[in-house]
């Protein structure tokens, strides 16, 4: 049996290389935005008590969620630098997934907390701290404002990621601030539990949404946006593949992406036909996300050592009396 694993090394060093300078990078930026956010939930945390604003002390559990979701995505920005190891081949990015589900049950049961609280006090709604509401909301719209432009120049997924939550608290804190002012001049205090209420349920929405996603790279799945089949036809359509099987792609991290899959050639195909083939297959998945990848090259009735099949243009079960190579 002949059959040829081919993965290109010297382009996944260069990409290696890039992503641990640009990690270093991101990680620092991290770190900032967790800094503004830890620092701001605490000062929101006592402006809430102060005020009374329900509101606020929703918001204040939010950011506090969005402090620990920042801490725990600059840890393991971090050590997502560590290169893999035989302990954990393909590195340490997959560790980023179970943060992600750490983070969602914390804000899951803050914000059920917080709604439970927020219908008590629609039975007897308090007039809050009106003048402190809009004076936290201004420095939240700030603090938060800018912890988002630090990372909005950031290209990874889970930095766009942590900046949209960003930027969603700074329209959370908007609409605060727009019913400070209503309160200023009007005794409504309805409109703060009514505005924590809706603050939590956008976060249970969005929590939910991250636990999908999240539960969806834990069991493998196919990565969103990505074809499969598409790519799958691609490789066939490259001249001097028969057909394809066993073809796999799953994520490390949301961000990147591993390939593997069996491409069937000619019998007569030389050293130089499967390099060729080899480098066709790569450039049709390079837009593809895939940091790793995984081309076995079978010929053409040898006998696939991962199923019980014969390849050729179409693979069919192995019968018993099968060619030996």
């Amino acid at each position: 049996m002949a059959h040829i694993h081919t993965q290109d090394h010297h382009e996944h060093a260069h990409v290696h290389g890039h992503l641990h300078a640009h990690g270093s990078d991101s990680a620092a930026n991290l770190q900032m935005a967790f800094l503004l956010n830890a620092g701001f939930a605490l000062v929101e945390l006592v402006g809430g008590l102060l005020t009374g604003s329900l509101a606020i002390l929703s918001d204040a559990l939010h950011d506090l969620g969005d402090s620990i979701a920042l801490a725990l995505a600059w840890i393991l920005q971090r050590l997502s630098l560590r290169r893999g190891d035989y302990r954990f081949s393909f590195g340490y990015r997959r560790f980023s997934l179970v943060g992600a589900l750490a983070n969602t049950l914390i804000l899951v049961a803050g914000s059920a907390y917080v709604i439970s609280q927020a219908i008590a006090r629609l039975r007897d709604p308090v007039q809050p701290n009106a003048p402190g509401m809009l004076g936290l909301a201004l420095l939240g719209i700030t603090v938060n404002g800018l912890a988002a432009y630090r990372l909005s120049r950031e290209t990874s997924l889970n930095a766009r990621a942590v900046t949209l939550h960003l930027m969603e608290d700074v329209l959370g804190w908007a609409a605060v601030m727009l019913v400070s002012v209503v309160m200023l001049f009007a005794d409504v205090p309805v409109l703060d539990p009514l505005i924590s209420i809706i603050i939590s349920l956008w976060v249970l929405y969005n929590a939910f949404r991250g636990v999908t996603q999240a539960a969806g790279l834990f069991l493998q799945g196919v990565p969103a946006g990505i074809d499969l089949e598409a790519i799958d036809a691609r490789l066939a359509a490259i001249d001097g593949v028969l057909s394809t099987h066993h073809t796999h792609l799953w994520s490390l991290d949301g961000e990147r992406h591993v390939f593997s899959t069996h491409l069937v050639v000619r019998e007569d195909a030389t050293p130089d036909d499967l390099v060729a083939i080899k480098c066709a297959a790569r450039e049709a998945i390079q837009d593809d996300s895939v940091e790793h990848t995984t081309f076995e090259l079978e010929f053409l009735g040898e006998v696939c050592p991962m199923r019980d099949v014969i390849c050729g243009e179409a693979c069919v079960p192995a019968v018993a009396a099968h060619v030996d190579r």
